[in-house]
């Protein structure tokens, strides 16, 4: 079997596939018009003969991709860091799994991170729900992400799953790739991250002689935090949470994805920090459970201890950990004038809530409560 060719429907581009692709982005007006929303002020000419330029996947990061991600940072947070490189095993390729916050930037922010610390970028797995244009499709694997493919039926979806578990095998093991990917499909709108148990199920499909403990260990593991400080789709989300509540089938639309899109990357973020936490493979050596149930409940739980433990705490997640309770247990990590700021803050995300007849806004000022304490909260049940 050809794996290359075996893979070709989700996998990222070839490089001999690079020259034709740039083409025709150039060619698709929705790609011009994001070019010129995304980069203002960009000379299309100009654009166009620097972007005909690369042949490989790496040319096109390391320049458009990360002078972009780059400028966005420095234009939308007070700084963002990755921390731990240092104790990454440099002879393995590894599975980073991580909380998920910001649909473009979270493992835009870590591949340019990686690249300073002098590490290759990561493949990124990346929904086709948000492949809402096909020139979105033709850019992201371009960028070294491959397709998960998602709403399909039993049958046609369990054999998704099959084929993506034998390319993430392949990408780590033959491929000598890392991956990032969320630890859950979807963003945890309330910051309350926990891993998908069906989510390691699918990683250990393929098939393999080897147990499911060492299936997962195949991987090398390494859970990521991500820690924004301020989340510019916050209020966003509280929305959906009040429309989910008054009509349980309520479903977001295309459109609200895009307007996700859009607020995540251009919004303000705060400082950042992400943090790398230890490789679970010792910890998968204790296992000891021989319930594959039991084995997989176990190892979704170390995964996320350690994203609890490494996340970065910022003063608004005391505070608002003390509103929600009515509590002054951490009033020694921020100032009375820091949560003057912070009730502003969530005062103003609250005007931005339209499209709802009538705002409940003490449900709403809750949830927005609840997704800036939710990591300290976790943190606490694993210290």
């Amino acid at each position: 079997m050809d794996y290359n060719k075996k893979f070709d429907d989700i996998a990222p581009l070839y490089d001999e596939e690079v020259e034709q692709a740039i083409k025709d982005l150039l060619e698709d007006p929705g790609f011009k018009h994001a070019v010129g929303y995304i980069i203002p002020d960009t000379n299309w000419d100009d654009f166009c003969k620097e972007m005909s330029k690369y042949k490989t996947k790496k040319d096109f990061q390391t320049t458009i991709i990360f002078q972009t991600i780059w400028a966005l940072g420095n234009r939308t947070t007070d700084g963002f860091t990755l921390e731990g490189s240092e104790t990454i095993d440099r002879t393995k390729e590894h599975l980073f799994l991580s909380n998920h916050r910001d649909i473009v930037l979270d493992a835009g922010f870590l591949n340019i991170l990686r690249h300073d610390a002098g590490f290759e970028t990561t493949e990124i797995a990346i929904g086709d729900n948000l492949l809402i244009h096909p020139w979105i499709d033709k850019l992201v694997r371009l960028n070294k992400s491959f397709i998960v493919r998602r709403g399909l039926g039993v049958r046609e979806q369990l054999m998704a799953s099959k084929h993506m578990s034998e390319y993430i095998h392949y990408a780590i093991n033959e491929k000598n790739e890392s991956i990032w990917m969320a630890q859950r499909e979807g963003r945890a709108k309330d910051s309350n991250d926990q891993t998908q148990e069906s989510l390691l199920k699918m990683l250990t499909l393929y098939s393999s002689d080897a147990t499911f403990i060492g299936k997962l260990k195949e991987l090398n593991i390494i859970p990521l935090s991500l820690s924004y400080e301020y989340d510019p789709c916050d209020y966003l989300k509280a929305k959906e949470f009040q429309l989910k509540r008054d009509n349980p089938e309520y479903k977001k639309s295309q459109r609200d994805d895009l307007v996700n899109m859009e607020n995540g990357i251009l919004g303000y973020k705060g400082r950042v920090v992400f943090r790398y936490g230890k490789c679970i493979n010792p910890e998968l050596d204790k296992i000891s459970e021989p319930d594959k149930r039991k084995q997989i409940e176990i190892a979704a739980r170390l995964i996320d201890k350690e994203i609890y433990l490494n996340y970065e705490f910022y003063p608004c997640n005391y505070i608002a950990y003390d509103l929600l309770h009515n509590d002054s247990r951490f009033a020694d990590k921020y100032t009375e004038d820091q949560v003057t700021d912070f009730k502003s803050y969530i005062a103003s995300q609250l005007d931005k809530i339209d499209e709802i007849e009538v705002k409940d806004l003490d449900f709403l000022r809750a949830k927005m409560l609840e997704m800036y304490s939710n990591t300290l909260r976790n943190h606490l049940s694993v210290c």
